[in-house]
């Protein structure tokens, strides 16, 4: 968090952070689901702790981390794990700033996957008014908040819309 762009080098960190995530996560949750330790299992505690860790203290969160901080304004999103809710940030933060339809479908779908949610229903928000929710964007935009290192305009009508959007997304891939 140097508030500064981030070197070349946390950006590497981040792109092997998410490889890693996408290639060995299914293993490693079948892994921990057995109650036992495996090279992927491993491969995604590094990730999780030591590369990501080193990614945000070189180059910082943005919007998937935000969105996280605005849905702990809501209640009803209290029994989620922090990673639960920055899984939607991240469905979020994909619509936000306009990610191509590839990037859309490997995400919804690894997050499809590991069982992350993609609608605001799993994360205890099913039905939520656009006021309640407008009330989680607001507090995701405040001063101070890691939105802010997006290099698009941020405002709390454009994360409402696009956290409506994403769980429109992930409701029409699952059928809903």
């Amino acid at each position: 968090m140097t508030g500064r762009v981030g070197p070349m080098t946390a950006f590497a960190l981040a792109r092997l952070c998410y490889d890693t995530l996408l290639e060995y996560g299914v293993l490693a949750k079948s892994a921990c689901e057995q109650g036992v330790v495996t090279p992927a299992l491993e491969r995604i505690v590094e990730a999780n702790t030591l590369l990501s860790g080193l990614g945000f203290e070189s180059g910082g969160l943005a919007a998937a981390h935000a969105v996280h901080n605005g849905l702990t304004a809501l209640e009803e999103t209290h029994h989620c794990w922090h990673g639960e809710k920055v899984a939607f940030g991240t469905l979020t933060l994909l619509i936000l700033t306009d990610r191509p339809p590839a990037v859309l479908d490997e995400v919804y779908g690894f997050c499809k996957a590991v069982g992350l949610p993609t609608t605001l229903a799993e994360i205890g928000l099913a039905g939520v008014s656009d006021e309640r929710l407008l009330l989680a964007a607001e507090r995701a935009c405040a001063e101070g908040e890691t939105i802010h290192n997006e290099p698009h305009e941020i405002t709390p009508q454009r994360v409402l819309a696009a956290m409506k959007a994403a769980d429109a997304e992930g409701r029409r891939r699952k059928g809903l």
